[in-house]
């Protein structure tokens, strides 16, 4: 479905320009996404150094410019429909406090500092940074206007950040691992969806596309993206994963995991949350914690192929 959207009243802009209102532009409170998304093919097992490190620091940061730069041209773009909602009129654009120009500004900055770090990596490696560009300079003018396109279009930039932490750790790139981290990113931004749904006309103003979402259509691919995640998850343990022991680290993550989702399915459903998902994946501990327990397993058994006499019972694949 395909969208038209009214054109709004533009909005007046004060004066006076704050170093706090830049830099809440870029959005600093979405940083952690890179930094959990870029490193976790590392989660596999594989062979960590200096060297990987580095590499995987360069990635994380590469893609923080470059999320940045999106998140700037997105609210440029989207700065009327902005002004609709409770919560995003008050980012920096949409309430005047950032001018267009000075945006537009601070996109070209943040381009070239993108472009300069890129050239002291191993810029080969950074195509899936080109591709997010591209691709989200066609979501902020055409594609966040196609229902269902517009949430697989946001779950394809995750994928390309572990796609580049893959390559720029020199890591096998395993398709089970960007399979599940895609469908999981596919179920939470289904997740925004259905909290905004509960927002009514304002969201319907702000979003129209939300016009051919409804909750229990939301809620049905919600359950089907989690099922998918959790079967690919599977399989990157099994199958492509660096672990010597595939069958073991899978024994011991799978419960934090499903504990994980359905705490989160228990957040979305009946807390009625999701509509930030970095808050309500970062801040809620019983989530925190089960991602800490599953890492905490994959670590372990990962001293154990360390050990190969410590192991000599266990099963390995």
């Amino acid at each position: 479905m395909t969208v038209t959207e009214p054109r709004l009243r533009e909005h007046s802009v004060p004066p006076g320009l704050r170093a706090k209102d830049l830099l809440l532009l870029v959005r600093p409170r979405q940083w952690p996404k890179n930094l959990v998304a870029v490193p976790l093919s590392l989660a596999g097992g594989a062979h960590w150094n200096w060297h990987t490190l580095s590499r995987m620091a360069w990635a994380v940061v590469l893609f923080t410019l470059a999320a940045s730069v999106v998140y700037v041209i997105n609210d440029m773009a989207d700065r009327e429909r902005d002004r609709l909602h409770p919560v995003k009129r008050a980012r920096p654009i949409a309430s005047g406090r950032v001018s267009v120009p000075v945006a537009v500004c601070c996109a070209v900055l943040l381009t070239a500092a993108l472009g300069a770090l890129g050239a002291l990596g191993p810029w080969r490696l950074a195509w899936p940074v080109a591709v997010y560009l591209v691709l989200n300079l066609f979501y902020s003018q055409l594609l966040k206007h196609i229902a269902l396109v517009d949430v697989f279009v946001v779950a394809a930039g995750f994928a390309l950040r572990v796609i580049l932490g893959s390559l720029a750790g020199g890591i096998p790139l395993s398709v089970w691992l960007v399979m599940a981290v895609y469908a999981a990113s596919v179920m939470i931004s289904l997740g925004k969806r259905r909290q905004e749904l509960g927002l009514g006309a304002v969201a319907d103003r702000h979003r129209p596309t939300l016009e051919a979402y409804s909750r229990p259509f939301v809620d049905q691919m919600v359950i089907v993206t989690a099922v998918v995640a959790v079967f690919a998850y599977s399989g990157f343990l099994r199958s492509d994963a660096a672990q010597p022991f595939g069958q073991v680290a899978l024994l011991l993550t799978m419960p934090f995991v499903l504990y994980g989702l359905f705490r989160y399915l228990q957040i979305l459903i009946t807390e009625g949350g999701g509509g930030d998902p970095t808050a309500t994946l970062l801040r809620d501990r019983r989530v925190v914690t089960s991602a800490l327990l599953c890492l905490g397993c994959l670590a372990f058994t990962s001293v154990l192929a360390g050990h190969p006499g410590l192991v000599s019972g266990l099963p390995s694949r």
